[in-house]
């Protein structure tokens, strides 16, 4: 038995037990975080370079890039260390910053998607006003919005989490630590007060949420009816890859926490909590490439710069 006071480092769950198998989890890990970073750091470095692409879309798609490399990057290089060196421990502070960077990325990600599907909306629905709504001003202070609201979440869900006495010992059920991992943790019933912020949160995502599927209700009546075969696919173009990332987004998440406990196992929780945290961040930007001319333009022209200036 612990109390949170005394405790100076929690204990993560580890992937494997033999050596060969955590050098392999190291190695699969880094290839994701790799393949994270060059995805997203092109798409930033694309698009902060190329003036064809300053407009609200690729700005917000910066933004979500910019928290895509952030919240990989504060799960998966402790992960690796840890399974480099034989070790499943993290310290206290490290947790805290842990769990606050997990919740703050997450919900800012969360509204950047939001405010990117008005952003769509706004340009389908009501395109003579697109450049009147969502001007220079107006995206910035969404961007804004997005960035201070997951700060504020954050701040508000890590304080009181580890407000709240810790006695169940110092193991985390998860790779990296997370709110409700700790909240397991919790001996007293003051973890219920943060039980009830979670669930003022998780109405407030599903607000979202609605938001999302009501802007895209409207966005497919307004594209069925185009006339033009290259109008539809150019209007599919621009919706269906951030409504594949949303899906992807919230799909995981809610597989991962609203499963039946039949369905429950390390292994497989294991797996889904991958799913959520690493993945995403790592296939975004392919998702959103793949179907978008300009931005795989933009992104040619950026290689073939490095190339000419390499040789």
């Amino acid at each position: 038995m612990s109390n949170s006071s005394s405790l100076n480092e929690f204990f993560l769950l580890a992937f494997a037990d033999t050596r060969e198998l955590q050098l392999l989890h190291f190695s699969l890990f880094l290839g994701i975080y790799l393949a994270a970073l060059l995805g997203n750091g092109l798409i930033i470095t694309a698009i902060a370079c190329d003036h064809h692409l300053h407009t609200p879309m690729y700005f917000f798609l910066l933004n979500l890039s910019l928290l895509d490399i952030s919240s990989i990057s504060t799960t998966v290089p402790r992960s690796m260390a840890n399974s480099l060196w034989d070790t499943r421990a993290i310290s206290y502070l490290g947790c805290v910053a842990q769990v606050f960077l997990v919740a703050f990325l997450f919900s800012a990600q969360y509204s950047v998607l939001t405010v990117m599907a008005y952003d769509r909306y706004v340009a389908i629905c009501r395109p003579l006003h697109y450049g009147t709504i969502m001007d220079s001003r107006a995206c910035a202070k969404m961007a804004a919005a997005a960035w201070g609201s997951g700060f504020l979440n954050a701040l508000l869900h890590t304080a009181n989490t580890f407000s709240t006495p810790l006695c169940q010992g110092n193991t985390v059920g998860q790779f990296f630590c997370e709110i409700p991992q700790i909240l397991k943790l919790s001996c007293s019933e003051s973890y219920l007060r943060e039980v009830g912020l979670i669930v003022v949160s998780a109405c407030l995502g599903f607000g979202c949420f609605i938001f999302i599927v009501v802007s895209y209700v409207q966005i497919f009546t307004v594209v069925l009816r185009i006339p033009s075969e290259q109008g539809r696919h150019k209007a599919f173009s621009m919706c269906l890859p951030h409504l594949a990332v949303v899906s992807l987004f919230i799909s995981t998440p809610m597989f991962a926490y609203l499963k039946p406990p039949s369905l429950s196992s390390p292994a497989l929780d294991l797996v889904v909590s991958v799913l959520y945290s690493v993945v995403p961040p790592a296939v975004n930007p392919l998702i959103y490439s793949l179907r978008n001319k300009e931005l795989k333009e933009a992104l040619r022209k950026l290689i073939q710069v490095v190339l000419v200036q390499q040789q």
